[in-house]
């Protein structure tokens, strides 16, 4: 799963990975928790676009926006045939880049958080769904996304058995053509993380109060006791 990550490029950093067309600044953030917009990747009209959404999927046909602290996740070997995923599965995908994200290591019960990032330094970037959703008198539009999970592989799986799925720069195209309906190709891309991918070092439980920010969320540490 993914219930917390952070985001500390600037807009510069990833518009040539990312082969962004416009977007906004970014504020770094390194300790983004669910509720929060965070900052995702879409075409528009053949463009790629880095826009703002919300962290929990609001399906466009739920009642009121609280179903979303449900569906922060989204199962990729199911995610096409979900009721609350389905129809943005079908058209609404997105990019949503990070510079890693946090797993705490529950198989050992210890919960000590670690934090997860790409070895080669680039962005990771996580495969999104996007909704937009309004309420019934047309009042309030919120667009929302959830991040698609994928069963865990080295060195996360040593920690729990989910992970984000992490896409490759070579298959964002696909993964963005909101023409492009064919469930077995789409699947194919949701796979864990290679070997070699990634890597992860423990970090301060000062993480764990998601109103914390800074560095030091990140910051390897030896010391695994409760702050």
């Amino acid at each position: 799963m993914c219930g917390r990550f952070s985001q500390t490029w600037s807009y510069n950093d990833i518009r040539d990975y990312l082969l962004l067309n416009e977007g906004f600044d970014l504020e770094p953030s390194y300790n983004i928790a669910p509720s929060q917009d965070v900052a995702a990747v879409r075409l528009e009209e053949g463009r790629r676009r880095l826009i703002s959404l919300h962290w929990g999927l609001i399906p466009f046909w739920a009642n009121d926006r609280k179903i979303s602290y449900r569906t922060l996740n989204a199962r990729s070997e199911t995610a096409h045939k979900s009721p609350a995923f389905r129809a943005a599965f079908r058209g609404r995908r997105c990019l949503i880049p990070a510079s890693g994200f946090y797993e705490w290591d529950k198989k050992h019960g210890t919960k000590q958080p670690y934090f997860i990032y790409r070895t080669d330094e680039e962005p990771m970037t996580f495969a999104g769904l996007w909704e937009h959703w309004e309420d019934k008198e047309g009042k309030e539009i919120i667009e929302s996304c959830t991040i698609l999970t994928t069963e865990a592989s080295e060195p996360v799986s040593s920690l729990h058995d989910r992970m984000p799925v992490i896409l490759e720069p070579e298959d964002f195209d696909l993964w963005l053509n909101p023409e492009e309906h064919n469930i077995t190709k789409l699947r194919n891309l949701m796979q864990p993380a290679a070997p070699g991918i990634l890597s992860m070092h423990p970090v301060s439980k000062y993480i764990n109060k998601a109103w914390n920010e800074g560095e030091k969320c990140i910051a390897p540490t030896e010391d695994d006791k409760p702050i």
